[in-house]
């Protein structure tokens, strides 16, 4: 552990140079995929997850349309090529441990396969909305700190 309580993660060191591409760097599951999460590149919405094997993230990468490995038919698809709501790159990046890519699109269309702009659009979850201490938070109850 280091000093901010945050696991210290073993990497060999050939992943991590510098001339090492995006995909040998990235850290795919057993299964050889990655989750890929796909964001509106000027509004920061978040339109969908998806997954990527080497070649599927290879594609997206090189040819500018995000590519996805579908799990259940298990075949590449890239996402516009039937339904006209294509995604293209505009850039792209591993979080810290390189097991998740952000993929910031250009989303033509909408995003989800039920015809909604996001994915998350159609099942909204009851939260506690939470603030840290000392903050205030103008649409608690009585609009005061928490």
């Amino acid at each position: 552990m280091n000093g901010t309580g945050d696991e210290e993660l073993e990497f060999t060191s050939d992943a991590w140079t510098p001339d090492g591409s995006a995909v040998d760097r990235a850290a795919f599951n057993d299964d050889g995929l990655l989750p890929a999460v796909i964001q509106q590149w000027d509004t920061g919405e978040v339109l969908m997850l998806g997954w990527m094997d080497r070649e599927a993230m290879r594609r997206t990468l090189t040819e500018g349309r995000v590519t996805f490995w579908s799990r259940s038919r298990q075949e590449y698809w890239r996402k516009g090529d039937t339904s006209g709501h294509a995604q293209f790159v505009k850039a792209a990046a591993l979080d810290c441990d390189a097991d998740t890519l952000l993929v910031k699109v250009e989303q033509v269309g909408v995003a989800c396969h039920t015809g909604t702009r996001t994915c998350f659009d159609g099942d909204p979850l009851p939260v506690v909305v939470a603030s840290p201490a000392g903050s205030t938070d103008p649409d608690a109850p009585h609009g005061g700190a928490r």
